[in-house]
């Protein structure tokens, strides 16, 4: 997620190495809807992220934002298989109030450790390093907000133009992978092994036995 001007299609594309997955327009807030973008093995995608409407536009009606805030908020505070969020956040103007509302619905879940959190400070090749560390450090501040010993939040510097960023991205983003396919592995195995043990118990108690 992330304001319409903060290279959220650009730095879908750039993640996922395709050119054209996110439509990026020469006019900010096109995207209208929750596109779902399904990932990995091309005979087995195994991910499916989701490119929610950017919010923030000043071109657009007043209505249209509010619907899609409302949208937004609900499917960050309640969507039951949403496992991690990407929020992109333009590093030369850091969180902005709407980006603290919107990262305010997803919070308890983060906190939890329910829901990963990933900020994406896009845009860092327009930035020097004095600006870069001031815009690290804002970041910071407010994640302070939402850490907790349980919670998975990370901060990267991120340019698509330039490929800053864009390994240590892919890396959280694969560990984030990971750790779904192993719980999954280890509830299928849990489930086996409580099947095997009522199975046993079953003929233990059979008659004649």
């Amino acid at each position: 997620m992330g304001r319409s001007n903060a290279g959220k299609s650009t730095a879908i594309n750039t993640m996922a190495q395709q050119r054209q997955l996110a439509f990026a327009s020469k006019t900010p807030g096109r995207t209208q809807h929750i596109n779902l973008f399904h990932l990995g093995p091309k005979a087995a995608p195994n991910l499916i992220w989701s490119d929610l409407p950017g919010y923030g536009y000043a071109a657009v009606e007043r209505q249209a934002k509010l619907r899609w805030q409302e949208v937004m908020a609900q499917y960050l505070a309640v969507r039951r298989n949403l496992t991690g969020v990407v929020h992109m956040v333009d590093s030369r103007h850091g969180f902005t109030e709407l980006d603290r509302n919107l990262l305010e619905f997803v919070s308890p879940r983060v906190r939890t450790g329910e829901v990963r959190l990933l900020v994406l400070l896009t845009k860092a090749d327009k930035l020097n390093r004095k600006e870069a560390d001031a815009s690290l450090r804002q970041a910071r501040e407010v994640l302070g907000e939402v850490a907790t010993e349980e919670s998975d939040v990370g901060i990267v510097l991120f340019s698509a133009l330039k490929k800053v960023g864009v390994g240590d991205a892919a890396q959280v983003l694969r560990s984030w992978a990971a750790s779904d396919e192993l719980a999954q592995a280890q509830a299928e195995l849990a489930a086996q092994v409580a099947a095997e043990k009522e199975l046993a118990a079953t003929r233990r108690d059979a008659p004649g036995r």
